[in-house]
């Protein structure tokens, strides 16, 4: 499927809701709700290594966001007991496409550009991460604006041992993440962490069980849908603002949502339990 039909198919689907249409995705898995959508990565043959296919679903699941803010849930295969498979996120950039990629592939940003979409939605971005989020799979969920992981988890790149950088988002969203030590230690020297170390280093922000995951993904997802939709996204776009346009854009972010609505009525809410 081209990027086109896919996007095709994403403006078809679901009108009386404006939902995707699960059906039209061949590498992920879609549960979508009013105030979130679960995305589950879907290349278990290869443990879901994120092909060119991947990307474009991706980058539809970005555009309905864009067009509809929700809360985004990314997750990756469960483990699976009766067949004995294991848990896995993303094990990276799908190799044997990877090594047939030359200089304008590189300079395209195929990888970094879909990532900086995922950090830019309007809504947060959540990583339910067990089992193998390498390479490619890190980056994805550095992107994230929370990352809840399991014991299970194995988290690093290991792209200098494939002879290239880790130049989706790695060399420089890793080391605000953790810090310049040990970012150079996962970067330069190959170190994975466990789930146990991201916890420490505040890679991740909640260290769970397996078989818990996603209800501590939707339980996180179900605490910031309690909040003021606007505040959230406003709040989010500040955050991420560059140092210079501070205190001004937290002005004007003030400013539109003293105007709304909501304020008023969360406001006078408050004030009437408090009587």
């Amino acid at each position: 499927m081209t990027t086109q039909e896919i996007y095709d198919a994403v403006d078809a689907a679901g009108a009386a809701q404006g939902f995707l249409d699960a059906s039209a995705f061949a590498t992920l898995r879609i549960a979508e709700r009013e105030d979130r959508i679960l995305v589950r990565l879907h290349r278990p043959e290869v443990r879901n290594a994120i092909d060119s296919a991947m990307v474009q679903e991706l980058h539809a699941v970005c555009a309905h966001l864009e067009a509809t803010p929700k809360i985004l849930i990314l997750a990756g295969t469960q483990a699976d007991a009766a067949t004995g498979s294991k848990a896995f996120f993303a094990s990276g950039a799908d190799i044997a496409q990877l090594r047939e990629r030359r200089r304008d592939d590189a300079l395209a940003g195929i990888n970094s550009s879909l990532f900086d979409r995922l950090a830019k939605l309007p809504m947060p971005v959540i990583a339910a991460l067990d089992g193998f989020a390498l390479g490619g799979g890190a980056e994805l969920a550095y992107a994230a604006d929370f990352r809840i992981g399991t014991t299970g988890l194995r988290m690093g790149n290991p792209e200098t041992g494939l002879g290239i950088v880790a130049a989706a988002g790695a060399t420089w969203r890793l080391r605000e993440l953790v810090g310049e030590p040990l970012a150079k230690e996962i970067l330069l020297a190959g170190r994975t962490l466990t789930g146990d170390e991201c916890l420490r280093a505040r890679l991740i922000t909640e260290l769970v069980e397996p078989g818990e995951l996603l209800e501590a993904a939707h339980s996180l997802a179900d605490r910031i849908a309690r909040q003021d939709p606007l505040a959230v996204r406003l709040t989010k776009t500040v955050f991420h603002a560059p140092r210079e346009v501070h205190p001004i854009i937290d002005t004007l972010a003030q400013g539109i949502l003293f105007e709304s609505q909501a304020k008023f009525d969360r406001m006078q809410q408050f004030l009437d339990r408090k009587k």
